[in-house]
């Protein structure tokens, strides 16, 4: 526990009313429980606490509950339309050949044909090419090994959002 008070952003989410964190958090992560947890746990001291917070949420996500997050992330190379945060995040396919973006959008329906889901993956940072390379890899994973790192990427995910909450003021 400090003695300094939360940044902005962190106060507002500790104090915000419950149905409206809850539908800042849904933006998140598309995940009710995920968003759940992190409710129960308010208030946090620190942004460390939240994060910790969400990790120990993503941890424990079922396999439903990651089918309902995973709904809430449009495919690789097609952000959503009218979401800042989406076309943030894929920036690096942006300015990707079209013969990239094809081949994405080929691989996408290919690996959502194999494990029943949208491909996930951190994009922030990441180039097109990159992207396209990861979902090559892991096309041929088994289901239950991509589950896990699907999880691993949730979870950078709402790390990566749940920092531009807290230090959005």
């Amino acid at each position: 526990m400090t003695s300094t008070s939360p940044p902005p952003g962190l106060a507002r989410v500790n104090d915000l009313e419950e149905s409206a964190a809850l539908a800042v958090l849904h933006e998140v992560c598309a995940s009710t429980a995920w968003a759940k947890h992190l409710l129960a746990a308010r208030p946090y001291d620190t942004a460390d606490e939240l994060y910790a917070t969400s990790d120990a949420a993503v941890a424990e996500l079922t396999a439903e509950d990651l089918d309902e997050a995973m709904a809430g992330h449009p495919p690789i190379g097609r952000p959503r339309p009218g979401d800042p945060a989406s076309a943030r995040e894929q920036r690096g396919m942006a300015g990707a050949s079209e013969e990239l973006k094809a081949e994405m959008l080929e691989l996408n329906l290919a690996y959502q044909e194999r494990f029943g889901h949208v491909f996930l993956i951190c994009a922030t940072g990441r180039t097109g090419e990159q992207m396209r390379d990861a979902v090559r890899e892991r096309i041929g994973n088994a289901p239950e090994r991509e589950r896990e790192i699907v999880r691993t990427e949730l979870g950078k995910i709402n790390r990566i959002r749940l920092a531009r909450l807290v230090e959005d003021d």
